[in-house]
């Protein structure tokens, strides 16, 4: 079967389709669009009944739908179950995008959108590769269901009781997901990590009250210095983390997963240039890509306190505050490192102040071994579309619901990204190449028959 020749026939239909679906503001965190959100389900539930799915379904939670959906007429072939999400990040700041976030548009071979690369065009991918098996040979090489959401974007609230209640419904041999990203332009890539997280927010207070910084300078405790030297303490000048045991379950880099590391060919100097930077800036010992994808980190996200309007207000601040995430790597515990991050905080605290820690999101890290026989034939689909292999590398984000995927359906995941790393997921001007919506079709479809 010629399926470039199919997906060339039917590429402006694609293309008309999927910017029907990125027209919906599907945004998970804002409450008025949850008409929206339904509309989106319903979207992806009518695009897999065409598809030829037999069964699809649409289940209510207490948040936004999940749509399942299945065709499994291939006995005794491996059973894929593929997840996406249909919702998408907030809009904002509106006025840096080029043109209206909901209004596709293509240009320079990029689809612009919110939603086109994260995750709606990824998913769409799957979707349209299934029917293009359908309906080219009339039958699937291998079992498939879809499990597609509708809060990825808010942490997926829903999904894991959904997964325990309907463990056997979604019973599989793999989980497949395209929601990262290749390396760059042509060289295709498999995450087989992604690392943990979990969050706080800590809040010092000094006085009851602002205090006049001539009346008081010099003679009460400022909740901005006290901030800054209990924050100045979860560091070290080489760049490592200082808390007791926080290092507890990260694993050691082999020489095997440095090499593939090195593989990248990485240049931190084009990274360094392009963000302006004089330096980058991480745990000693390490390259970029080895902090960023299999390392642990302790990052302020934000410090706050005091006068901060135009002009100057000579205050002592009574109050001060920051909020904080950790990237988690191996078997490093959210919960225990939050408890240790607590210990540290409340061990440093400063003279005068008072120390508030509220604990915040947990999710654990997920590890493949790339050695894996399935994580191999999706390296070998990738070189048969892409004319190269696809490298094997750890994600510095976080996916929660990957880990939860892997551990509840006791089944290996194939993480196939078919976006760019510029392509401003979460930011204005997000969009999708188009070059990787064609081969990623192609890509899907060998992966399948492979299987």
């Amino acid at each position: 079967m010629n399926y470039e020749s199919y997906f060339q026939q039917l590429r402006e239909q694609h293309l008309e389709q999927l910017k029907q679906f990125l027209t919906i503001p599907s945004i998970s965190a804002l409450s008025e669009h949850k008409q929206d959100m339904n509309e989106a389900a319903q979207w992806v539930a009518q695009k897999l009944k065409e598809a030829g799915m037999d069964i699809v379904e649409v289940h209510p939670t207490s948040g936004h739908p999940i749509v399942y959906a299945e065709h499994l007429h291939a006995p005794g072939k491996p059973t894929v179950l593929i997840y996406g999400h249909y919702d998408v990040q907030p809009v904002d700041p509106l006025h840096l995008w080029e043109t209206p976030p909901f209004e596709p548009t293509i240009r320079g071979g990029k689809l612009y959108a919110r939603g086109a690369t994260d995750d709606k065009g990824q998913l769409f991918l799957h979707i349209k590769a299934v029917e293009a098996l359908l309906r080219q040979e009339g039958e699937l090489p291998v079992n498939v269901k879809f499990c597609i959401e509708g809060e990825e974007e808010i942490s997926s609230p829903s999904l894991p009781a959904f997964m325990k209640t309907n463990e056997e419904k979604l019973a599989t041999d793999v989980v497949v997901i395209s929601d990262t990203s290749l390396l760059e332009k042509g060289k295709p890539a498999i995450s087989t990590g992604l690392r943990g997280l979990c969050s706080l927010e800590v809040a010092i207070q000094t006085a009851n009250t602002d205090l006049h910084s001539g009346t008081y300078g010099g003679g009460v405790p400022n909740a901005l210095h006290a901030l800054i030297e209990l924050l100045a303490s979860l560091h070290d000048d080489k760049g490592r983390i200082t808390v007791e045991g926080f290092y507890e379950g990260v694993p050691e880099l082999s020489a095997a997963m440095r090499e593939e590391f090195a593989k990248q060919q990485f240049n931190e100097e084009k990274l360094q240039n392009h963000l302006g930077l004089d330096a980058l800036y991480g745990e000693e010992g390490y390259t970029f890509v080895e902090r960023t994808g299999a390392r642990p980190t302790l990052e302020l996200n934000g410090v706050y306190g005091g006068f901060q309007g135009e002009g100057t207000k000579t205050v002592i601040p009574k109050e001060a505050h920051a909020k904080i995430t950790c990237r988690l790597v191996g078997s490093q515990d959210p919960v225990a490192t939050l408890e240790r991050i607590s210990a540290h905080l409340h061990t440093h605290v400063p003279t005068g102040a008072k120390l508030t820690v509220t604990p915040g999101e947990k999710a654990r890290a997920f590890n493949m071994d790339p050695s894996h026989p399935v994580l191999q034939t999706a390296a070998d689909a990738y070189e048969e579309v892409y004319g190269t292999r696809a490298l094997f590398t750890k994600d510095g984000g976080s996916i929660p619901i990957v880990e939860t995927f892997s551990r509840v359906l006791s089944a290996p995941v194939v993480m196939m990204g078919f976006g760019l790393p510029d392509e401003n997921l979460h930011a204005p001007n997000e969009h999708f190449n188009l070059e990787n919506f064609d081969k990623g079709l192609l890509t899907i479809v060998a992966f399948l028959k492979r299987l």
